[in-house]
């Protein structure tokens, strides 16, 4: 979704961390909104390409309007990247795939206005794009960052966005029975995973959500320190996430030293006394906690550390701690000047220069993605990736020894 101008205090992009953590938005208040990121504005830009494509495909502006429009986008912003033009048309070829899947042509509306109060107090968003026709409503959200993936599955902010789309039309549209959502990531992956629901499910849901959706309005909250603490505005300096993790560090009340319970340690010492066998090691179970509860605290102690440095800089005094100046690496203020100066010194040119191809990612960038496909598809592979460590709920398949065996005999 393209970034809105307004926030509502419950906002759908929010919603993850809302529910969780109802005290959130009335906390997050107390802190200015930090200057809009690079990434953010750019990802503004893309959204505006994305729409045209999207307009020009279904027929709703002319090819002279879309052509006038692209010109105009690419003259006047100083961010924009030919890749948005692709990703743009990877777009709307998504959306017209999807509405081919309706028995007769739907409706394409695009950067919907949604009205939320019937579920969040106050609550609004914009919704990038609605297929509605017959009994279907799809509902897609392009994100051009190429950061995290998100996936539709169960996504509240997706299904505030089709609760807000179903109000809009469905007096128009009175026989919707099916709602899919999606999340389109052309920058991560080709792959776009889907989430079906009826409608009535959906709506379920809604009223559901009314309770913790008037708690996170209304305030104070609970407070619910987790992974969704990642976008809050005051991550940094929450007491709660603190306690959390300070909570953590004294391991002696659930895991101690050895990595046991108290019960399990006085079984322990009774077993020396007797001379029986112990237990010294972690459980798996224990391994598997202890893996997810510290890759958190190490976020925290990121957020801490950024905290710390910017208020150091700002003048301020965090006791025990100060800024110095890092390691930096030595450069020329003129290259070519200075390359011209060695050369003078009797050294060939050949001996300046190392000379190597762009690589693959910059070729197909070089060519297009279907032009490098054709001509040179086949000089690339793309092995197996190694073994990477994450939680069961990444959406990612499993890592297959056998596969990667059989990609190594290839």
């Amino acid at each position: 979704m393209a970034a809105p101008t307004m926030h509502s205090k419950c906002s759908p992009s929010g919603a993850h961390r809302w529910m969780n953590c109802t005290a959130a938005p009335t906390y997050e208040a107390q802190f200015p909104d930090g200057e809009t990121s690079i990434y953010a504005r750019a990802g503004t830009l893309a959204h505006k390409f994305a729409e045209l494509a999207a307009q020009y495909n279904f027929k709703q502006i002319t090819k002279r309007t879309y052509n006038a429009r692209i010109k105009k986008l690419q003259e006047e912003e100083e961010l924009y990247d030919p890749e948005m033009l692709d990703t743009s048309q990877k777009y709307a070829e998504y959306l017209f795939k999807k509405s081919m899947e309706f028995e007769s042509k739907p409706h394409l509306a695009l950067e919907v206005n949604v009205d939320l109060s019937d579920y969040v107090p106050g609550g609004f968003g914009q919704c990038d794009s609605a297929l509605i026709g017959g009994d279907r409503l799809h509902i897609t959200d392009y994100k051009h960052g190429i950061g995290v993936p998100v996936s539709a599955i169960d996504n509240p902010q997706m299904k505030l966005y089709a609760l807000g789309v179903l109000k809009r039309y469905e007096a128009a549209y009175p026989s919707l029975k099916t709602v899919t959502t999606a999340i389109f990531q052309p920058r991560i992956t080709d792959d776009v995973i889907e989430d079906e629901m009826t409608v009535e499910e959906l709506k379920a849901w809604g009223e559901s959500l009314k309770p913790i959706a008037q708690e996170a309005y209304n305030g104070p909250g609970s407070f619910a320190p987790g992974e969704w603490c990642r976008f809050c505005k005051g991550r940094e300096i929450c007491a709660a996430r603190a306690k959390y993790f300070m909570d953590l560090e004294a391991f002696e009340d659930a895991v101690p030293k050895n990595g046991l319970t108290p019960e399990e340690q006085f079984e322990i010492d009774k077993a020396l006394i007797l001379g029986q066998p112990t237990r010294t090691t972690l459980t798996d179970e224990e391994v598997g906690d202890l893996l997810r509860r510290g890759a958190e605290l190490s976020k925290w102690l990121s957020d801490l550390q950024s905290y710390a440095l910017n208020a150091l800089l700002d003048g301020k005094e965090i006791p025990g701690w100060k800024v110095v100046e890092g390691r930096s690496n030595r450069a020329f203020t003129d290259t070519d000047e200075a390359l011209k100066a060695i050369q003078a010194e009797g050294y060939e040119e050949a001996m300046l220069y190392d000379r190597k191809p762009k690589t693959l990612t910059e070729l197909e960038k070089l060519m297009g993605k279907k032009a490098f496909a054709e001509k040179i598809g086949q000089f690339v592979t793309k092995p197996q990736g190694k073994p990477t460590l994450v939680e069961a709920s990444d959406k990612r398949e499993p890592y297959s020894s056998m596969a990667a065996d059989a990609a190594g005999l290839q």
